[in-house]
């Protein structure tokens, strides 16, 4: 799983590693909308709301065969079971793209490290790994080692 506060490069960075490795990338946000999994529009937010039981219940095969790289900006909804690792990402809340609340809500998240404390909460601490993703070097530098963990962890798991 790729987790962070929207603008810390969640898709770009799943897009890549999609192209190196092959796993299938789901990106949430547009599969919720494909899958009609929205259950309303928030009007501050000016974003939609997700329907997560619905989600989930159509992710749960898909999940089954693994091989996926899961991106959403939020993860504690999602069972445990379904990530051998979940990165989080971190930038300089000076450089998130956004405006009004949304802006500021962004900023507090990456402030107040909720992402990460979020997923540390919902899955094994030993899983969950920060990334720093505020330049490209540090997102190039991150494509590959998500990469080698990849590579070592099939070695140390095929037998």
């Amino acid at each position: 799983m790729i987790t962070g506060t929207p603008g810390t490069g969640k898709s770009s960075l799943s897009q890549q590693l999609a192209e190196k490795t092959g796993y299938e990338w789901l990106e949430v946000s547009k599969l919720a909308k494909d899958w009609d999994c929205i259950s309303s529009f928030d009007e501050e937010y000016q974003s939609s709301v997700l329907d997560e039981d619905k989600l989930l219940d159509t992710m749960e095969p898909i999940m089954a065969d693994g091989g996926k790289i899961v991106d959403y900006h939020g993860c504690d909804f999602f069972p445990e079971r379904w990530f051998d690792i979940v990165f989080v990402l971190r930038t300089d809340n000076t450089i998130l793209g956004y405006s009004g609340k949304k802006l500021t809500d962004n900023v507090e998240c990456e402030i107040f490290q909720t992402l990460l404390d979020e997923a540390k909460s919902s899955y094994d601490e030993e899983i969950v790994h920060e990334l720093q993703s505020s330049t490209l070097a540090e997102a190039s530098s991150n494509l590959e080692r998500i990469v080698s963990w990849i590579d070592q962890w099939i070695k140390d798991n095929s037998s």
